[in-house]
């Protein structure tokens, strides 16, 4: 799967949302988006993944195809769990929002270890970030993986920057949006929310030059 989006553009109610952006990836490929406020890093990835209508600019897939193979993990305010619900809770939804089996052993399957009475909002950032994540990917239509702002939960990148490449390695495209500071400290230079050319994304598919 290959998505090109193309200045795009979110506005609101209130004025602009989003300052046109561009970015280019394919399956295999590892992406992060940097930029704030996070409202703007959230626009980019409701756009990117079908579920809101650019005001300008174009992503070249139609929006129910972009939905039916993307998923948005953990975006605050529109997919991310509410405070208070338990760990077991909270994966029983995500199992049904991305359409899988959600009873008890499904769950107890999920749970791994964890203490499923645990307030999710307790659970340590990366570990939240990998079970949203690994959910949300279990649904085998899914080629995009767009991760909204890991770092809000934990701003130490390896608590879950090996898990966007290991997805990408599962030949996904991976799209991680998060603000500029951690940014900076990833071993990847970063797309910039409001700007057109971009580097290129992280190919880990590609094939590797034999060192002489």
């Amino acid at each position: 799967m290959r998505i090109d989006a193309e200045r795009v553009a979110v506005d609101c109610a209130h004025g602009p949302l989003l300052e046109p952006t561009s970015l280019r990836i394919a399956a295999g490929q590892l992406a992060v988006v940097a930029g704030e406020p996070a409202h703007a890093r959230t626009a980019f990835g409701l756009a990117l993944t079908g579920r809101i209508k650019p005001a300008s600019g174009t992503v070249d897939r139609d929006a129910k195809t972009l939905r039916a193979a993307s998923t948005l993990v953990d975006s605050p305010e529109v997919t991310a769990p509410e405070d208070g619900l338990r760990t077991a809770d909270v994966i029983a939804e995500q199992l049904v929002l991305s359409g899988q089996r959600a009873g008890r052993a499904a769950v107890r399957d999920w749970l791994d270890g964890l203490d499923g009475r645990t307030r999710f909002e307790s659970v340590p950032g990366g570990t939240r970030t990998r079970l949203l994540t690994d959910i949300a990917a279990a649904r085998p239509a899914v080629r995009l993986l767009v991760i909204d702002s890991p770092d809000r939960h934990s701003p130490d990148a390896g608590a879950w920057w090996p898990l966007a490449r290991t997805h990408a390695l599962r030949n996904r495209a991976v799209v991680v949006l998060c603000g500029l500071a951690t940014a900076r400290a990833l071993p990847v230079e970063a797309a910039r929310l409001g700007a057109h050319q971009q580097p290129d994304p992280l190919d880990l598919l590609a094939p590797q030059e034999e060192s002489s």
